[in-house]
């Protein structure tokens, strides 16, 4: 009963969370937006620090902390809404914008490092309940029917974007998005309160449970596997906002361009998809680990090459998408 309660709960959950992420993605809406508030790209390397870098690392830190708690689901649940309150804040601070500022930029940055941290919070809970509580046969079905409910609604989020970003100008434009993607990831919280989950008995200490986190480093080999990942991940992905500000060096990125974008990245995001589920036939990861480092490795490369060809520009975004979505990938199955 658990098994099912919780699978359609996780369900519900991807549908909401799948159609805000677009109105909030890493590698452009979030870059143009800090673009054109008046970012230099310093703060935007601060951006991918704290969304990219440091996220990841968070979760190693929150992992051990949420090990201890005896129910999962309140950590996930205030993770959830610290990130609501997060984009509610950004969405009327951008509103009421006025002139570019520096204390804004710093202001804006704090707003995301809290969203993204939070969201790491939430993600250990997250994994924690779904391999807990959904039955291993269960779980590869649960998984392929979320990418799915995700695909279509990033295709319909996607042209929401695109849409909002050419009709309204600067700031209007990307308030509107961020009231929409809290408010979408506060009706994504429906699914989790449906959530069943039996407490867990907990004897272990915090140092304890660093230790134990230490002695799996050393003996689990799909963790260490997992941390190339990461760290790998942090350094490649962090350079994906950059391609916004590159654009803008040779042609002024506005509403209409950003939407192209991340309907460039999405396709790119559904190719990769679609051919690692035609010719990855096994769960062995470590070639698809290749291809992710060779070919995220080499978008700054093609971007120097396409700078000055605007169309053909539009190019690098499809292999960021496919970067991210072996990224995805791999997070999941490793």
């Amino acid at each position: 009963m658990t098994t099912h309660t919780n699978y359609r709960a996780f369900l519900i959950h991807a549908l909401f969370l799948s159609l805000s992420m677009s109105f909030i993605d890493v590698n452009t809406v979030a870059p143009a937006m800090l673009t054109q508030s008046g970012g230099s790209t310093f703060h935007l390397g601060l951006l991918s620090a704290i969304m990219v870098g440091m996220a990841s690392f968070m979760q190693l830190f929150f992992a051990t902390l949420i090990m201890g708690f005896r129910r999962k689901k309140t950590a996930l649940l205030v993770g959830i809404y610290i990130r609501v309150t997060s984009l509610f804040i950004l969405a009327f601070f951008l509103k009421n914008l006025g002139l570019p500022a520096t204390w804004k930029i710093y202001f804006i940055l704090s707003l995301m490092a809290l969203f993204s941290f939070s969201g790491a919070f939430a993600n250990i809970a997250y994994t924690d309940i779904l391999g807990s509580t959904i039955a291993k046969p269960m779980r590869k079905r649960l998984l392929t029917h979320k990418q799915l409910i995700s695909s279509i609604g990033l295709i319909i989020s996607s042209l929401i974007v695109r849409v909002v970003l050419s009709r309204f100008s600067f700031p209007e434009s990307y308030s509107l998005l961020f009231f929409a993607a809290s408010a979408l990831l506060l009706l994504a919280t429906i699914g989790f309160w449906m959530l069943k989950e039996e407490a867990k008995e907990n004897s272990t200490t915090y140092l304890e449970r660093l230790s134990l986190l230490a002695l799996l480093l050393k003996q689990d080999k799909n963790i260490r596997m997992y941390l190339l990942l990461i760290n790998t991940s942090g350094i490649i992905l962090a350079t994906l906002p950059f391609l916004v500000v590159l654009a803008n060096t040779y042609a002024p990125v506005d509403g209409s361009s950003t939407g192209s974008y991340l309907l460039m990245q999405l396709f790119g995001s559904l190719l990769m998809t679609l051919l690692t589920k035609k010719f990855s036939k096994t769960e062995r990861y470590r070639s698809l680990l290749y291809i992710f480092i060779f070919l995220a490795s080499s978008i700054p490369l093609v971007a120097l090459l396409l700078r000055h060809h605007q169309h053909l520009y539009l190019w690098v975004f499809v292999l960021a998408g496919a970067s991210t979505a072996l990224y995805h990938i791999l997070s999941v199955g490793i």
